[in-house]
């Protein structure tokens, strides 16, 4: 997604050291040491173990996997006695591979386990979340990850079908919840859904604020933050930590009123995705691109 203006945005020197925090299929990654030579360096996390199985023949010594969250980049980078970096990358939307892989249960278009975990050594399973949580945590969850207008009634409808019996597999939980939606919105609805429980599962929002500060800590002068958002609840934090230096976006002002923000702004408008790459991929229909430049 957004390949050409991502990597562009990194402002990639040779000798450079990059961070690509999600790995994912490898594209980013890539196409960045393709542009690195000598002493350059590029370390992509991934925690799932899939991932592991894209990084080709091309990644030698100027490559470094990292088998983790990315919310754990500083404490790699210190392993790694890396004091600064030169650019950092994020696409946070999920590998198509995960939608596509039916034994992962991110999608309600097959039939399997309702897991959700990016990382299978993880403890969590979406299961585990709507058998387990009580029915006002289930309604903020879907409420504040999906922004599901009817979230309290579909907190309160898996509680009595879990009494009866427990949810164990995707097929379980859409014959539960579908009469719940009108045919005409069904599928934008169930996307909303099941994108407020992957939220939960995989603790994103509280991961993503931890290796966006990681990252405002591990830049080096001038060095840059380039991060591709997919939905509203990511982008504004993605939006605030740029422009304020927090994700809240409380903004602290000098003596004379001027922001004190760690960062400068590359883009002031987003960029996103246009119709031929839209045509071709059209997860990048709703591609978010931020580019920020330490101070």
């Amino acid at each position: 997604v957004l390949l050409q203006e991502s990597i562009g945005g990194l402002a990639i020197h040779e000798g450079g050291v990059y961070v690509d925090v999600t790995f994912g299929g490898g594209g980013h990654s890539r196409e960045i040491l393709r542009q690195l030579h000598g002493t350059g360096h590029l370390y992509s996390f991934d925690q799932d173990a899939d991932a592991e199985a894209n990084i080709g023949t091309e990644a030698e010594d100027n490559f470094t996997f990292v088998r983790s969250n990315f919310r754990y980049l500083h404490n790699f980078l210190r392993y790694h006695n890396i004091e600064g970096v030169d650019a950092i990358l994020a696409d946070l939307g999920v590998s198509s591979h995960h939608f596509d892989d039916s034994e992962r249960g991110f999608s309600f278009r097959f039939e399997g386990k309702l897991d959700m975990r990016m990382n299978k050594r993880a403890g969590m399973t979406a299961a585990d979340v709507v058998n387990t949580y009580d029915e006002e945590r289930l309604a903020d969850i879907f409420y504040l990850y999906g922004e599901l207008k009817n979230s309290r009634k579909l907190a309160s409808v898996l509680i009595k079908a879990r009494a009866d019996k427990p949810i164990v597999t995707i097929g379980d939980f859409l014959e539960i919840i579908k009469p719940l939606f009108g045919r005409e919105r069904e599928k934008k609805e169930l996307a909303k859904v099941f994108q407020a429980l992957r939220i939960e599962v995989n603790q994103e929002m509280e991961a993503l604020k931890e290796m966006l500060y990681a990252a405002t800590e591990a830049l080096k002068p001038g060095g840059r933050l380039v991060v591709i958002t997919y939905h509203s609840l990511e982008d504004r934090m993605v939006k605030n930590i740029m422009k304020t230096g927090n994700v809240e976006g409380k903004m602290e002002q000098d003596f004379f009123g001027n922001v004190q923000t760690p960062f400068k702004l590359i883009n002031n408008k987003v960029i996103v995705a246009g119709n031929e790459e839209v045509k071709q991929n059209p997860r990048s229909r709703s591609a978010k691109l931020r580019i920020a430049e330490k101070k």
